[in-house]
């Protein structure tokens, strides 16, 4: 028996590694596709986003343009009047809807034995917000202080003060008193 190697060059199969091969470059070639036509959609994209960017800085630029215009055609002194004559318009209208009934029902309520209410004068800001400012007088200090702390109890009446207490001939304590008031009880 023959114990040679005829062959000088060893037997290798290379369709596995052709296969492979294949399979690789046709995975690469799909992911070159793919980013690709994504690269190309971005693009549109991207486009139809500046040319939206630009329609817009056009239109505000009219628009700013037209504002500017209107500014220049109006009168200041008949715009200053009619903004004046708006807030007396809301002053009369939160006149109008003041509930004097619902205010002294409150004051009723929290108004003890010994205190008498002499004076009420809401005013009313542009911030919306109502003062209420009361005159009041009682026996002594502590039964202002209990209508004081009855008011704060309601929820209507916040941020009260007292100012210019007098003592009158009689021994009558006179309080000038100013609170926020919302109009609503608890």
């Amino acid at each position: 028996m023959l114990r040679t190697n005829l062959s000088t060059r060893p037997f290798y199969n290379e369709r596995i590694v052709h296969a492979v091969a294949a399979v690789v470059a046709v995975l690469v070639l799909a992911v070159t596709g793919w980013q690709i036509a994504r690269v190309v959609r971005l693009s549109r994209y991207k486009t139809e986003l500046n040319s939206a960017i630009k329609r817009d800085r056009d239109q505000v630029d009219l628009l700013t343009r037209e504002a500017a215009d209107i500014r220049r055609g109006l009168d200041q002194k008949q715009l200053t009047l009619v903004a004046t004559q708006a807030r007396e318009a809301n002053t009369l209208i939160e006149m109008r809807t003041f509930s004097w009934t619902q205010l002294f029902n409150q004051l009723e309520a929290t108004l003890p034995n010994d205190v008498m209410l002499t004076s009420v004068r809401p005013e009313f800001a542009d911030s919306g917000v109502t003062r209420v400012n009361m005159e009041i007088q009682g026996k002594d200090e502590e039964v202002i202080d209990t209508f004081w702390q009855q008011l704060e109890k309601t929820g209507a009446f916040h941020d009260i003060e007292w100012s210019g207490v007098n003592i009158s001939d009689v021994g009558m304590h006179k309080v000038q008193m100013t609170a926020v008031y919302t109009g609503s009880a608890r």
